[in-house]
């Protein structure tokens, strides 16, 4: 239970449905060079949840996993940023700790299942093999960033949300009478940059990022010169300090050379992409050789007609029309229909 409107409605919701219900916050980071308490693991979501709890009526309880946190998702976020590459801290959160730590420490409580504020939805088929699928309200869907749940996590998730609009998420918030939280607003940010902003957040913690470097047309003529490439993500047009009359945009991050290479707009199409670190939510892929998929490569991106192919450690996506700004270390979703078939990380975009 973060303290906010979602996973406190999934908590009320179970208790009406007969389950025995504990709720859990999770205690996520504080890194103290520099004083910054996680948004959703601070005192106020801390104490909203607690009173979320006792309006309830269920039991509560307060969860350090802060030292997995930092080995794991934002460990995860410095060193991809060093590689010139866009995390999704979110996945690695879900993967690590909501379904690796948080889950752990269900079992030393006793409890079979997890519940989690998620906008998806598990189903067992009559073979006994769990599917994840997208949440009904496709403005909230959240299966992308639990692409990589497997069999063993899907048959002990509960994802009470998962058939509800956000709209009719709220309104049962009010007639539980959790009326204070109803209308809290979504967290707009990953929780350990909150108040900081992720580049302000980078600059305290990983201060060797901070130099400077040149912003470069496709020519290697240098166009402006800045203070980090880590400041940068591909598909990027603001804050480039180019002037050259036309729009520019990141078309690649080079973290070795600390340069970033800018153009226009159309360079930005990629006809496929390489993935790594592949899961497969049925502990396999769907075929031997190519296959039919829709991938989406964005958290709030359309997911688009492919062809996959897993290739060893990889596996090789081809769009059927050109995608924009495919951003290296974001995560590719294989989808069929409303179906997540599993996902890996963006490695790097393919061009014609």
């Amino acid at each position: 239970m973060s303290g906010g409107v979602d996973s406190s409605v999934a908590a009320g919701l179970l208790l009406e449905q007969g389950y025995e219900v504990v709720g859990s916050h999770m205690k996520l980071v504080r890194l103290t060079n520099g004083g910054v308490e996680g948004g959703c693991c601070g005192h106020g979501a801390l104490e909203d949840a607690r009173a979320v709890a006792a309006s309830l009526g269920v039991l509560f309880d307060v969860h350090d996993v802060s030292e997995e946190f930092e080995e794991t998702v934002i460990a995860d976020f410095f060193t991809e940023h060093e590689a010139g590459r866009t995390p999704n801290p979110c996945v690695r959160c879900n993967e690590h700790i909501k379904f690796g730590a948080f889950l752990r420490h269900a079992d030393e409580l006793g409890c079979g299942f997890v519940a989690t504020g998620h906008y998806a939805r598990a189903e067992r088929t009559a073979g006994g093999r769990w599917r994840l699928l997208k949440g009904a309200d496709r403005a909230k869907d959240q299966s992308y960033v639990l692409h990589m749940l497997g069999q063993r996590q899907l048959a002990r998730a509960l994802f009470p949300l998962g058939g509800l609009a956000k709209v009719e998420t709220r309104a049962e918030a009010a007639r539980l009478g959790l009326g204070a939280i109803a209308s809290k607003p979504d967290s707009q940010e990953s929780c350990f940059v909150s108040g900081w902003g992720h580049v302000a957040f980078l600059e305290e913690f990983v201060p060797r990022l901070v130099r400077e470097g040149e912003v470069v047309d496709l020519e290697g003529r240098v166009l402006a010169h800045h203070r980090g490439s880590f400041r940068y993500t591909i598909g990027q047009r603001r804050s480039l300090g180019v002037s050259t009359g036309e729009p520019n945009y990141v078309l690649d991050i080079d973290p070795v050379r600390n340069r970033v290479v800018v153009g226009a707009e159309e360079l930005l199409a990629g006809c496929g992409l390489v993935a790594d670190e592949l899961s497969w939510v049925a502990g396999e892929p769907p075929s031997d050789g190519p296959f039919e998929a829709e991938v989406q490569i964005r958290y709030r991106g359309e997911a688009a007609p492919a062809v996959a192919e897993v290739q060893g450690e990889t596996t090789r996506v081809e769009f059927l029309v050109p995608q924009r700004a495919i951003a290296p270390g974001q995560s590719a979703v294989l989808y069929r229909g409303r179906e997540v078939l599993g996902g890996g990380r963006v490695l790097r975009a393919l061009r014609d």
